[in-house]
């Protein structure tokens, strides 16, 4: 995992300035115009799929380190993947992005707090001693939060040629994301197959039971069918870069708590598209 952890900082960071890129503030009037759509989407992610995930733990009765590897990557927020397969579905894509934006900068906070409360709920005590939630939230501050907002700075001062190229920076964190996979993917291709076989089920279940609670959580509460689209692939496509990077910060090379990571990241693409492909029409 050398190589991973070395890059890992570099290809999140350059993800998050994209995201960055692509955002401008009138963007967030989203979040004032339809709080409740909102709200909803933000309640799905940052609750409800930490709570599925841990309810999921028990029911499967997970080794400590698999358990802790599914709490990091349902405590990830939603990345810019979400943002262009919501397009694809016809779904709401201002909320998608307002989604993204806010839960990736809550992060810096909610993830080692998922983190670290699950890891004393499971039993895991072999967290370096040298790394506090306060030094994984300072590290995800400059990965992840500052990034973003130099990104909306650039964008800020130089709109016209950003915006004319806001879908090639999109392209490009989804480049960055798949040279990323595939450099953890070949430091560990010897060992793939038995992380699918110890962690695939838990995350296929996870992916699965979350896009649906999501989805029929927005049909009773959120404004349309668009907004549905939206939240459910909010909740169903994870960060699986950011995951990655926290494993390693807290965890070191430990391979065993990425494994999950790796599990639903090959995953959510599979089932993301499929229901792409269903809802793409519906409305």
């Amino acid at each position: 995992m050398s190589i991973v952890t070395t890059i890992a900082p570099i290809i999140l960071a350059l993800i998050m300035l994209g995201i960055g890129l692509g955002l401008k503030i009138e963007d967030f009037e989203k979040v004032i115009k339809s709080p409740k759509d909102f709200f909803i989407g933000c309640f799905s992610q940052l609750i409800i799929l930490p709570i599925v995930a841990y309810i999921l733990i028990l029911l499967f009765k997970t080794s400590p380190e698999i358990a802790i590897g599914v709490m990091i990557i349902a405590a990830a927020p939603g990345g810019v993947t979400s943002n262009i397969l919501t397009k694809f579905a016809n779904g709401d894509v201002a909320l998608s992005i307002s989604l993204t934006a806010v839960i990736s900068l809550i992060s810096i906070i909610s993830v080692p707090l998922i983190i670290f409360g699950s890891a004393n709920l499971i039993g895991i005590t072999n967290i370096s001693q040298n790394i506090s939630m306060i030094g994984v939230a300072i590290k995800m501050f400059l990965v992840v939060t500052v990034p973003v907002i130099l990104g909306m700075i650039i964008r800020r001062f130089a709109d016209s040629f950003v915006s004319s190229k806001v879908e090639i920076f999109n392209k490009l964190n989804i480049v960055f994301f798949v040279i990323f996979f595939i450099a953890a993917f070949y430091e560990e291709k010897d060992n793939i197959l038995n992380f699918i076989m110890q962690a695939g089920l838990i995350s296929f279940v996870l992916n699965i039971s979350m896009m649906i609670i999501a989805f029929f959580l927005a049909k009773n509460f959120a404004s349309g069918i668009k907004q549905q689209k939206c939240i459910a692939l909010e909740c169903g496509l994870q960060n699986g870069t950011l995951a990655l990077f926290v494993s390693t910060q807290i965890f070191g090379e430990d391979i065993l708590y990425a494994i999950p990571t790796g599990a639903y990241a090959l995953i959510m693409y599979i089932t993301s598209f499929i229901f792409v492909f269903f809802l793409k029409n519906k409305d």
